[in-house]
């Protein structure tokens, strides 16, 4: 195994017995009123306002002053790694658990954060095997969970009845619900792949569907090879729902967002997104209710006893190991682990508590079944570029970018080439 191979292959288990476990978790004091400057990828369509509400109360309680700055979260993927290298760091950082934790970790631009667990009791707040994926890396402290999310197929229920498809709950059912939906006018899949990553969800589901999580992290670690029959099976079955018309015609013009609007007028039936769409939905000018207005079911079992694993992103902060107000941030991410700190989060911008002490009862009925998938999966995995290194999964991205422009063309060409430059991107880490 490569010195990353252990990284990525971090992955956390729900079990259902972890809900219960209490906690009681000390509220955070503050002894300064120096400000803390954070900085987040958490804007309009990501949660922006709930996020302000939560960081007011904070200052509010405590008189301190923060200065909040939030960039685009695909610009901030970059601008982020270019002000920790900078020297010029905001003291409170957003982040990604996994792979651009990690990488953050191994160049030294991260504070460890023992002392806030510790103090916290932090241990006994979030399950133990979200903590090992999510929080510690090497076995340090580095990122506080603050909220999580579920990628599932979340459809719109009156469009689908309309057509006289049910749900689907197989590979081929859903290749013949593309049929019908198509033969009526309607898109059965919506996907915006303008910015690459709204696609990488096909190809983990596909991948672990069929070959199973640990192949896959076989793959994120660089241990596998991106010409291996299992990942022609998963690309060539991708190619075989876009030749059955299955998703959005020049998908890589359109954004989530788009797709998702799609999905809420009944122009498409269906798209692969996280729970983060519900925040978005509930933001519209006339919101879409939930399951009447918009559900989701689980990917479909393609091969039987192949585990039930899910995928979604958790999201979390970090201290700068550069910043000017450690004692201030540190104060902040104690604030910020809070139950129903993480409940007020969760309700406001669609996402899941991690804090096993949150109260999950003000949850609208899908993200209560959304935790409930979660809770019953023996296997939750981060999604593509969560799970293997930023290098490689630029790759990685590129690659879904130009299927999606052209699913027809020759799969094991194209993944001979990804795995080339795969290679290199490891060898270059």
């Amino acid at each position: 195994m490569n010195e990353f191979g252990t990284m990525w292959r971090r992955g956390f288990v729900f079990a259902a017995s972890v809900a219960l476990v209490a906690a009681a978790v000390p509220a955070a004091t503050v002894a300064q009123e120096e400000p803390v400057e954070i900085l987040t990828h958490f804007s309009a369509d990501l949660g922006d306002k709930a996020l302000a509400e939560i960081m007011e109360a904070y200052s509010d309680e405590t008189g301190v002053e923060l200065k909040i700055g939030e960039i685009d979260h695909e610009q901030y993927k970059t601008l982020i790694l270019v002000q920790l290298a900078g020297g010029n760091p905001p003291d409170v950082l957003s982040d990604w658990a996994g792979a651009r934790a990690a990488f953050k970790v191994s160049n030294g631009s991260l504070e460890p954060i023992d002392d806030v667990w510790e103090a916290n009791d932090l241990d006994s707040a979030f399950p133990a095997g979200m903590i090992e994926a999510a929080a510690d890396y090497d076995g340090t402290k580095y990122l506080v969970p603050f909220g999580y999310h579920y990628a599932g197929m979340f459809y719109n229920p009156g469009t689908l009845e309309a057509a006289g498809v049910a749900v689907p709950t197989s590979w081929d059912e859903l290749i013949a619900a593309c049929g019908t939906l198509n033969e009526g006018g309607i898109t059965p899949i919506a996907i915006g792949s303008r910015n690459r990553w709204p696609a990488q969800f096909w190809f983990d589901y596909l991948l672990l569907r069929t070959a199973g999580p640990e192949y896959r992290a076989s793959l994120m670690a660089g241990e596998a090879s991106y010409t291996d029959d299992e990942v022609v099976r998963a690309m060539e079955m991708w190619a075989e729902a876009a030749a059955a018309g299955c998703f959005t015609k020049d998908a890589n013009a359109f954004d989530w967002t788009d797709a998702s609007n799609d999905v809420a007028n009944g122009k498409a039936a269906m798209t692969l997104m996280g729970t983060w769409i519900t925040g978005y939905w509930a933001g519209l000018d006339t919101p879409l209710e939930p399951v009447s207005g918009y559900d989701f079911f689980e990917f479909p079992t393609i091969d039987e006893g192949v585990p039930n694993a899910v995928v979604g992103p958790v999201d979390g902060f970090e201290v700068a190991a550069e910043a000017d107000n450690i004692e201030g941030a540190k104060a902040l991410l104690a604030f910020l682990a809070q139950p129903d700190v993480q409940e007020q989060w969760a309700l406001g911008q669609g996402a899941l508590p991690p804090n096993v002490n949150s109260d999950t009862s003000g949850l609208n009925d899908v993200m209560k079944k959304a935790l409930e998938v979660v809770a019953a999966s023996p296997s939750f995995n981060f999604n593509y570029d969560l799970s293997t290194p930023p290098a490689p999964s630029e790759v990685g991205l590129d690659m879904f970018a130009k299927f999606m422009a052209d699913p027809s063309q020759d799969i094991p060409a194209l993944l001979a080439e990804t795995e080339g430059l795969v290679e290199a991107a490891f060898a270059q880490q």
